[in-house]
């Protein structure tokens, strides 16, 4: 990790959008029967030290891997970018950042090739690819189609002790702001960027890191979501369900958080909205009003802002967690602190008012 970012002067690579993670798990058949039985990921290939996932509308090899290893933790948050000659400018972009780069012209995981690994500044494992094996799309593969189907990989989120810095790192790399949450002084909690016409390939929240805070797959709609819920009521591992489902004000997704035998968090995610016009707005939310996590005004429950997973260096040990030192989202909004509301003063007579027009 660095200090600063500096400005770069050659170009950044052309990211297509977030393509895959790979996590590292303790047990491989509990984390199976968690991705595949529970979740509904299809498998792709599998021996006994890894399993490669894909969701049902996805092309290339695979949307997840899960590597068995001692100690859970994320090894990389990998993106396709647009032409083979991309991955050559990702390689040079970070090396003159001063990061670590690895370069495999035969790839890091099966079904990916050329493929170059960074220790990013913020200190997160990013992989920059063009070359994959394609494998049969399964949107029309209805006898495979389940009720709480994920059909695509939507996007990471990461826990960063200083998200304005990693926020212009990211804007650097060619991401754009869809969203962020701020307060009256102009301290950043989080901000979500994209690289495809969606809310976010990635997000960054506020806290001790560097860490993974979710990775979300999504579903093509809230139905599904809700099937997902009953399905885990039903084999008893609703504690399993950490938070929702519910509907997001940022982004305006219909979400659920989930936890994996080995905590990772992932979300299952749908209803977002189109970014890609170049003039789209930012839309900047209250840290203190407490629709923005949650629509519904439902209290958001600490572990979800305090727990995260470890990531890797590219020696596959884990980065020391630096802790936030500016005031974190969780201390200003979780608890009778007195700070957050569902509406300011008189917005509640203004909908009031809209509503007997309606």
């Amino acid at each position: 990790m660095t200090d600063f970012v500096p400005t770069p002067t050659l170009p950044a690579p052309d990211i297509v959008r977030c393509a895959y993670m790979e996590i590292v798990v303790t047990d491989l058949a509990k984390s199976r029967e968690f991705y595949v039985d529970v979740l509904g990921l299809h498998v792709t290939e599998e021996d006994e030290n890894a399993i490669y996932l894909r969701s049902l509308e996805e092309f290339i090899h695979h949307n997840l891997v899960l590597r068995k290893g001692p100690v859970a933790a994320v090894a990389a948050f990998a993106y396709r970018v647009k032409s083979p000659a991309e991955v050559d400018a990702a390689e040079a972009y970070y090396k003159e950042l001063g990061c670590r780069t690895e370069r495999r012209p035969e790839g890091f995981t099966k079904g990916i090739g050329d493929s170059v690994r960074v220790e990013d500044p913020l200190g997160f494992p990013y992989e920059f690819f063009y070359d994959v094996q394609h494998v049969e799309r399964l949107t029309q593969r209805y006898d495979l189609y389940s009720a709480g189907e994920l059909v695509r990989l939507d996007h990471f989120n990461q826990v960063t002790p200083d998200v304005p810095r990693g926020r212009a790192y990211l804007e650097d790399l060619g991401f754009r702001v869809s969203e962020d949450i701020k307060d009256s002084d102009g301290v950043t909690y989080a901000a979500w960027m994209h690289r495809k016409q969606t809310v976010h390939d990635t997000a960054l929240t506020g806290g001790d890191g560097p860490r993974m805070h979710h990775v979300a797959f999504a579903t093509h709609e809230k139905h599904n979501i809700i099937q997902i819920c009953d399905k885990m009521g039903a084999l008893r591992i609703s504690d399993r369900i950490e938070r929702g489902p519910g509907r997001h004000g940022v982004s305006n997704a219909f979400y659920l958080y989930i936890l994996d035998p080995d905590d990772h968090r992932i979300e299952i995610y749908t209803q977002d909205y189109y970014t890609g016009d170049p003039d789209n707005p930012t839309v900047t939310w209250d840290v203190h009003d407490n629709q923005r996590r949650d629509w519904w005004g439902n209290a958001v429950v600490p572990s979800w802002y305090t727990e995260a997973s470890l990531v890797l260096d590219l020696d596959g040990n884990p980065q020391p967690v630096i802790a936030r030192e500016d005031k974190s989202e969780m201390a200003v909004t979780v608890g009778a602190d007195g700070f957050s509301y569902t509406r300011k003063d008189g917005a509640a007579a203004e909908g009031f008012k809209l509503g007997a027009q309606l």
